[in-house]
């Protein structure tokens, strides 16, 4: 059973620890694997369009303990011990989204990125799931400020003009754009 207690409105949870290989090597408690330059830990984003092709954003909550009050992608999380990652990016757009949807692996990545604000890194193995949003989203506050929809070529070019307006992942998940809208097309495997 995972772990998972809050403290000062935080939740303390577990994460799997993983190698360049995405092999698990261990655990830790999730603000401790963001602190001092950050551990390499196994991630989910979530993207997810309309059934018209506009990506869904969410604004993170100012009081997230990084990154906040910036837009992104849909959704993010990371699996517990012993939770499969389908299973965690599904859990998750509940949490987050109150929504359900089918979803689909496109691609994994790792990065690092640094947030002057909290102090805290990310430094994750990213693997990136794209889906077709047909529910009205009834997002979780303590998570989320906001939620817009918007045209994939509009994205690009307001993340090119104000990038500090967006996490740092999301401009290298939106780098590959058009291989996630290409897998939304795709038959399922």
């Amino acid at each position: 059973m995972p772990r998972s207690t809050r403290a000062r409105g935080v939740e303390l949870e577990e994460i799997i620890l993983v190698d360049e290989q995405d092999r698990e090597v261990g655990f830790a408690e999730k603000l401790a694997a963001h602190r001092d330059g950050g551990l390499l830990h196994r991630a989910f984003s979530i993207v997810l369009f309309d059934p018209g092709g506009d990506v869904l954003l969410q604004k993170r909550a100012a009081a997230k303990y990084h990154f906040g009050g910036l837009w992104t992608n849909a959704c993010c999380g990371h699996p517990r011990r012993g939770e499969a990652l389908e299973d965690a990016a599904h859990r998750r757009l509940r949490e987050e989204l109150g929504v359900a949807s089918a979803l689909r692996r496109v691609f994994a990545l790792i990065y690092t990125a640094e947030d002057p604000g909290s102090g805290l890194t990310e430094r994750e193995f990213d693997h990136v799931f794209v889906g077709v949003l047909t529910e009205v989203p009834q997002p979780d506050p303590a998570e989320i400020d906001g939620l817009r929809w918007i045209r994939g070529d509009e994205l690009v070019r307001d993340v090119a003009r104000h990038p500090e307006h967006y996490t740092p992942w999301f401009a290298e998940l939106l780098e590959r754009l058009p291989e996630l809208e290409a897998a939304l097309r795709a038959e399922p495997a």
